[in-house]
């Protein structure tokens, strides 16, 4: 697997170190515990790194696959994604707004016809659309979304490491599960069947344990 820089950086400082807190790990790259979580679970995940606690972090010197990660390998989205949130493309603001706290979900898939997938809306694009000079009963979601092809996705055959791993590197709650087509036209196109979010990855870590 390609790891990030800070990624990397990481194995670094704690081959270095023999052993080492994710606190002090934290503190030598200058950032929060909290930031620096994500990258750690990662890399725990992988095999890379060993947590033990109340001792930190060491390196794993045999590089092959931990039994987490071959399982996780094993495992595809589809065995774990939830039914996608959806609003279309034309529907005002409000409406998503509305939408995402009923459902009490981070982001919401923006589709066309057929459930194409056009976009995605976060919670940070509707605090920045409220704390504008508009009328977010009138203005469309397609007006702040996110759209293709600056949006992160997985499919139902990707192994679950893989879509968690896109999770953590891009920093989004949620992925829309997709299968891909190429349309009369000969356009490819994305038709949202689920949605893989951190809250997966946390159930399926948590099914896993309990297995073992």
């Amino acid at each position: 697997m390609e790891w990030t820089e800070r990624q990397q950086r990481i194995v670094e400082i704690v081959k270095d170190s023999g052993s080492i807190t994710g606190e002090k790990i934290a503190a030598m790259l200058n950032l929060t515990r909290a930031t620096l979580r994500p990258d750690l679970t990662v890399l725990t995940m992988s095999g890379v790194l060993v947590a033990r606690p109340r001792v930190g972090y060491s390196y794993r010197e045999d590089l092959g696959p931990s039994p987490i990660m071959e399982r996780m390998l094993q495992l595809r989205v589809c065995a774990f994604k939830s039914m996608p949130v959806t609003v279309l493309e034309d529907a005002s603001i409000y409406e998503a707004t509305v939408a995402m706290f009923t459902q009490n979900v981070g982001s919401l898939t923006v589709v066309g016809a057929d459930r194409i997938l056009l976009g995605m809306i976060s919670r940070k694009d509707i605090m920045k659309a409220s704390l504008g000079k508009i009328d977010l009963q009138q203005v469309p979601v397609g007006v702040i979304m996110t759209r293709m092809p600056n949006i992160y996705m997985t499919t139902l055959d990707e192994p679950v490491l893989s879509a968690a791993k896109k999770l953590v590197q891009h920093q989004v709650d949620s992925l829309p599960v997709v299968e891909g087509y190429v349309d009369e036209s000969g356009n490819e196109c994305y038709e949202v069947v689920g949605r893989f979010t951190k809250t997966n990855v946390t159930k399926l870590f948590v099914e896993i344990a309990e297995t073992r």
